[in-house]
């Protein structure tokens, strides 16, 4: 009757513990990296040249108008949305990539076999 007794996976040979708690920090700093530069980036743009670099960037036209409004009205929102796409495209290889390493943690630790949880997402 032992033959037919479930698959019941052994905890002991789940994903090490420590190497999933590594894997998450460095997905998190990446992560926190990415916010850093984007937000930077708008910042630079949004408060560097539509307020701070105003004077300097009026001096050239665009569309008929100063450069330095053109940034302080439409310059900084469309930066705005073009960063959203880019963190959108950005935070979904990054999602890939620790999907993918979780799934390597998860094999190197042995619990692949028939009936064993799995990470598909």
């Amino acid at each position: 009757m032992t033959d037919q007794e479930p698959n019941i996976p052994d905890a002991s040979a789940g994903p090490d513990p420590q190497a999933v708690a590594e894997a998450l920090k460095r997905y998190w700093r990446a992560n926190v990296k990415i916010m850093v530069v984007l937000l930077s980036v708008w910042a630079a743009v949004g408060l560097g040249c539509g307020v701070l670099l105003a004077d300097v960037l009026n001096q050239f036209k665009l569309g008929g108008y100063p450069l330095g409004f053109w940034f302080a009205q439409q310059g900084s929102i469309m930066t705005f949305v073009l960063i959203i796409l880019t963190y959108c495209v950005l935070l979904n290889r990054l999602d890939q990539k620790h999907h993918d390493e979780l799934e390597r943690i998860q094999l190197a630790g042995g619990s692949t076999s028939e009936g064993g949880g799995g990470l598909d997402a």
